[in-house]
């Protein structure tokens, strides 16, 4: 009995010994790919949004051209606004806060512009005229229907936001035609020589 504890206590050290050996190392191809701590330069030295806004027109220099209906009188007429001003016809303002573009290298493209509209009228018959915001939000001009000026006297919508992205340049002038092309320098080529009119035939003669 005293024999088969010895035992015992001699082969348990062994088992236990084996079960904490290294495991076999695996192939390259099954190993994991180790995770990547470093950032590329690429994306390290990419420009800042205070550079990025740097490089198109600031938003106090656009310009949006805002259409404006009159549906009593069918009237339409353009605004031409930057960012912050207002423009009052007759008994409504048109205030703009913000216009915006997409890139020429972007599709679709859109135009947005941030509006809010300012009506004079009564909200009963017994009360004076008052100023009243009807609308303020963003328009679209591919999209008009996301976003619409609900009033039954006034239409406003979005037309244009002028401004520039980087890379772009105006067209290039149209080439000149042949007919405007300025000629070649040099000596006038000599005057066409006219070509000598053939002698008329001496009249036959009759034999006496």
């Amino acid at each position: 009995m005293a024999s088969r504890r010895h035992l015992l206590l001699a082969v348990l050290p062994l088992a236990l010994g084996a079960c904490g050996e290294s495991k076999p190392e695996l192939p390259d191809e099954v190993k994991p790919t180790p995770a990547a701590k470093t950032v590329p330069k690429v994306v390290a030295n990419a420009a800042t949004p205070e550079e990025e806004r740097g490089k198109v027109t600031p938003m106090a220099e656009r310009v949006a051209t805002i259409g404006l209906l009159n549906k009593r009188n069918n009237l339409t007429r353009d605004l031409t606004l930057k960012p912050g001003e207002s423009r009052r016809v007759d008994n409504v303002i048109v205030k703009l806060a913000a216009c915006e573009r997409t890139a020429p290298w972007e599709n679709p493209p859109e135009t947005g512009a941030f509006v809010q509209v300012f009506v004079e009228q009564r909200a009963t018959v017994r009360e004076q005229l008052k100023w009243y915001k009807v609308f303020s939000g963003w328009l679209f001009h591919n999209q008009p229907a996301l976003s619409i000026v609900e009033h039954p006297v006034y239409d406003v919508w979005v037309k244009d936001c002028a401004m520039k992205f980087p890379g772009e340049e105006a067209k290039p002038a149209s080439a000149a035609s042949p007919s405007n092309a300025a000629k070649p320098a040099g000596r006038a080529a000599p005057a066409a020589t006219p070509s000598p009119t053939p002698a008329a035939p001496p009249p036959a003669t009759t034999p006496a």
